[in-house]
């Protein structure tokens, strides 16, 4: 753990006793630290960062009596000085470790893998339950356009990363999105609370009685489409537990066409990531599978 860190933590809190600290995950848009064994330290790596860490933090306050599994409650928190490494959020440590894809292809039990499928329905219903009018209203969100978030992302993708992709590449990326832009998948979107990165890494369980134990990492949580939740359900653990998962969501057949295009469209975000804020392995990452 960088010195500045501890600094900026025991400023805030001087009682706080800090015994042990070590990194604990390195993420994309944040450091985390965990500090005694049992608080979660998160400071934003970029300026951008921080206010995704104070919405996040209104966000997890707001729905802490919504839903069923666990999430992170802001305990500790810094946002007097806007600087990267002063800014940061800590919450006690939520049991459990990332249901990673091949853990869950681990359990032999349909029982099980349709438990664990219905633990993450029901979290989702519970996030998209919040309408749009109720966040934009009462945690002051923007309010998602899924239409023209595409159409943006494309003309990024375009300028930035098609002179790294190649011209077949380039075809079918071209051919996806102005299907999704000029068809029939984007229209009527009931817009929603969403995570907006449900993905293995910030789904946790714990393998000994093999049950979702908490949802960490609501920094991408926006007012959104619903099916975007999903998109991360299918890129994580493939489409066999997605349609699980589809069949026990209200009119999951009519949201498929936009999870599976969203999905498509996770690399190409990597690598735009990674082109945006100079971090080569992401952006590497990302671009693989496009050259």
């Amino acid at each position: 753990m960088n010195r500045n860190h501890i600094e900026s933590i025991q400023r805030v809190y001087p009682d706080l006793s800090i015994e042990e600290f070590y990194p604990n995950d390195i993420g994309q848009n944040n450091d985390v630290f965990m500090v005694n064994k049992s608080l979660v330290f998160r400071f934003p790596k970029y300026q951008k960062g921080i206010m995704c860490l104070r919405r996040e933090t209104e966000i997890l306050n707001y729905i802490k009596n919504i839903v069923s599994i666990p999430i992170p409650k802001p305990i500790y928190q810094s946002f007097e000085e806007m600087e990267p490494q002063k800014v940061f959020t800590g919450y006690k440590l939520i049991d459990g470790v990332p249901m990673w894809r091949e853990s869950l292809e681990g359990v032999k039990s349909v029982e099980v893998i349709k438990r664990l499928a219905s633990q993450l329905v029901s979290f989702l219903l519970e996030i998209h339950s919040v309408s749009k009018e109720t966040a934009s209203k009462d945690l002051n969100l923007k309010i998602s356009n899924p239409q023209e978030e595409m159409s943006i992302l494309y003309d990024k993708i375009q300028t930035k990363l098609f002179p790294y992709i190649s011209q077949e590449a380039q075809k079918e990326i071209t051919k996806s999105f102005n299907t999704f832009l000029n068809g029939e998948a984007c229209t009527n979107i009931e817009i929603t609370l969403i995570h907006g990165d449900f993905g293995a890494s910030n789904i946790l369980w714990n393998p000994d009685i093999r049950k979702v134990s908490g949802i960490i990492d609501f920094g991408g949580s926006y007012l959104g489409d619903p099916a975007y939740d999903f998109a991360g359900i299918l890129s994580s653990y493939g489409k066999e537990f997605f349609d699980i998962c589809m069949n026990l969501y209200p009119n999951g057949d009519q949201i498929r066409e936009r999870v599976e295009f969203y999905k498509s469209t996770f690399a190409l975000q990597e690598a735009l990531h990674g082109f945006e804020n100079q971090d080569s392995q992401a952006f590497e990452s990302g671009i693989k599978d496009y050259k």
